[in-house]
């Protein structure tokens, strides 16, 4: 979501600001981990709860020692945590350095030696090759491409044929409310994967995700920050999100790449 004095579609310096912060803030890793239902060293940066690791990692049904590609990758921790269930090689892009050198240290603590490599890159310029991925997965970040519909089509290009793409999002329900961000009044899933070329194309929405998103926001709303500039980023990000929270459902999407 947003929070106030964020741009609409922040940049690789903002996120890269944020990522420091966070690495500061035990704090805050406590407050996510704890109402997500996530082990403490995976280090999220998203809102993805421990059981939604399950669908995510069913959903691509990768072959082991396939290659998994996780784009908008954060700290790695979902990605990390997908490959090492799946037995898969990772290969995670972001476009903030300091995200993709946190993720590196993350990778090389839980998997094999020469499994993971992370580098810089964007939701619509990855730097793949093309068909090269055996799946891809977006954790809760494909608002931030402009328009989302390029970050689907660049998904399709570096997905080999058969492969599965899971993405993680939120869409408006009803009449759009403007205290909803407008990256995420742009999103439409099943209209984007069917226009970026996906097959086997379904939107399911996870009421239950968001019920762990509304305990996270509001434990970090109602936590005593003492100057954590993560935690204050959280507390803002979070008074905004609980404004207009029942205007947003909580979506999961899948499809094949023919």
């Amino acid at each position: 979501m947003a929070q106030p004095g964020e741009p609409e579609r922040p940049d690789a310096t903002y996120f890269d600001r944020w990522y420091a912060d966070m690495a500061a803030s035990p704090a805050r890793d406590a407050i996510v981990s704890r109402t997500l239902g996530l082990p403490s060293e995976l280090q999220s940066t998203s809102l993805l709860p421990w059981s939604g690791i399950a669908e995510v990692t069913e959903a691509l049904r990768l072959p082991r020692d396939g290659l998994l590609a996780d784009i908008a990758c954060g700290r790695g921790g979902y990605g990390i945590e997908v490959a090492r269930r799946a037995g898969a090689r990772l290969l995670g892009v972001d476009f903030s350095e300091v995200a993709v050198d946190q993720a590196r240290r993350n990778g090389d603590r839980v998997l094999p030696a020469g499994r993971s490599e992370f580098r810089v890159g964007t939701l619509v310029a990855t730097g793949l090759p093309d068909a090269v991925a055996d799946g891809v997965m977006c954790v809760d970040a494909i608002q931030f491409a402009d328009p989302p519909l390029a970050a689907l089509a660049e998904f399709r290009r570096v997905l080999a044929p058969g492969a599965r793409l899971a993405v993680s999002c939120w869409e408006v329900t009803g009449s759009p409310d403007e205290r909803v961000p407008a990256r995420l009044r742009e999103v439409s899933l099943r209209r984007d994967l069917l226009e970026a070329g996906f097959a086997d194309v379904r939107v399911q929405e996870k009421p239950e995700w968001r019920e762990a998103e509304r305990r996270m926001w509001r434990d970090a709303v109602a936590a005593s920050a003492g100057g954590d500039a993560a935690l204050e980023s959280l507390q803002a990000e979070g008074r905004s999100v609980l404004e207009a929270f029942d205007s947003v459902r909580r979506v999961f999407a899948t499809a094949t790449a023919p």
